[in-house]
């Protein structure tokens, strides 16, 4: 869940800052850089969770598609938009970042101009698609709401930095139930809020690690048995939810949920394993989303994880194919 981190810093006055904007760059680069603005692969977190209130569904109406594609694509512009805000608002700190520094706006790339045009495009789309039903997109609004708190004073409270964005993620769950009407399962959305917190947790540690506490204030509140104790703790309250939202309110029904969740149990704890190893012994960038769609192991057991619930789902829906496997 990465979420609006803003705040017009001046720069150090030992350190010179670097012109703000370079000459005119080729066309195909600054499309580029442009692209790079919206940070597309961030899109992924949209896209996985808010179709989640699909999920087990009996029957996929059209009407219910359509909404989720427009929350969907809601979502992405909306974050879209807070990702351009934040780095020209940031632009200055984020130049000594050893990572941030690169980024369009932050190395000169891109214009302050031209990225605030970009911005308030997306905001006139997003706008277009809310306008069409603004009672069913409270949770986005609330979103950009949050952020806009966040960005001027939450994310210089430790903790309250963490779970502000981890707030973030539930809102794009609680957006695909909003459209559709149903009613977003309490495990579920307690599942997502720690496995965001998680991740985030991760995030700051490896801040630590990097940088300190010099380009992020709030992490003057962290350290590194402080981080190393609240992954635990996120850990096992993600999987203990987990495995119950499975078991009493998922998709497989009272009479399969249990053993959805006993075939769950191992890949959960896997994955949890694993993200913790990379925490602890290996050298990971901090950013959540390249961890867990880049690393090779992580992908292979979420796929199989996938693999074996997707046919636990069909078996359950569809008793006949069941009858059918040998026995």
């Amino acid at each position: 869940m990465h979420v609006v981190e803003s705040a017009d810093v001046p720069d150090s006055p030992q350190r010179p800052e670097p012109a703000p904007d370079r000459p005119a760059e080729p066309p195909s680069r600054l499309l580029a850089d442009l692209a790079g603005l919206v940070r597309p692969s961030h899109a992924v977190k949209a896209v996985l969770l808010v179709p989640v209130a699909l999920v087990g569904a009996p029957a996929y109406r059209p009407a219910e598609l359509l909404g989720i594609v427009s929350a969907t694509v809601a979502f992405v512009v909306a974050s879209a938009a807070v990702y351009i805000a934040n780095d020209i608002a940031d632009r200055h700190r984020d130049r000594h970042h050893p990572v941030k520094r690169h980024r369009p706006i932050a190395a000169g790339r891109v214009g302050v101009v031209t990225a605030g045009a970009c911005c308030a495009g997306l905001l006139a789309l997003l706008a277009a698609i809310v306008a069409r039903s603004p009672a069913s997109y409270w949770p986005l609004l609330v979103y950009l709401v949050l952020n806009v708190a966040y960005s001027r004073s939450l994310k210089h409270i430790p903790l309250i930095d963490v779970g502000t964005v981890a707030t973030g993620f539930v809102l794009r769950v609680m957006q695909g139930y909003a459209v559709t009407g149903g009613r977003a399962p309490a495990w579920l959305l307690i599942t997502v809020f720690s496995m965001s917190l998680l991740l985030l947790l991760g995030k700051r540690r490896q801040e630590l690690l990097d940088i300190g506490a010099v380009h992020r204030p709030a992490l003057r509140g962290y350290s590194m048995e402080l981080t190393n104790w609240l992954l635990q703790i996120a850990a096992v309250l993600a999987l203990v939810s987990g495995l119950m939202y499975l078991r009493d309110e998922g998709p497989f029904g009272p009479q399969h949920g249990q053993t959805a969740m006993m075939l769950s149990t191992p890949f959960a704890l896997f994955a949890l394993f694993r993200y913790l190893q990379i925490q602890a012994v290996g050298k990971g960038d901090g950013d959540p989303v390249r961890i867990l769609l880049r690393d090779r192991v992580m992908v292979a057991n979420s796929a199989l994880w996938a693999v074996t619930l997707g046919v636990t789902l069909v078996l359950v829906h569809h008793p006949a194919l069941a009858a059918a496997v040998p026995r």
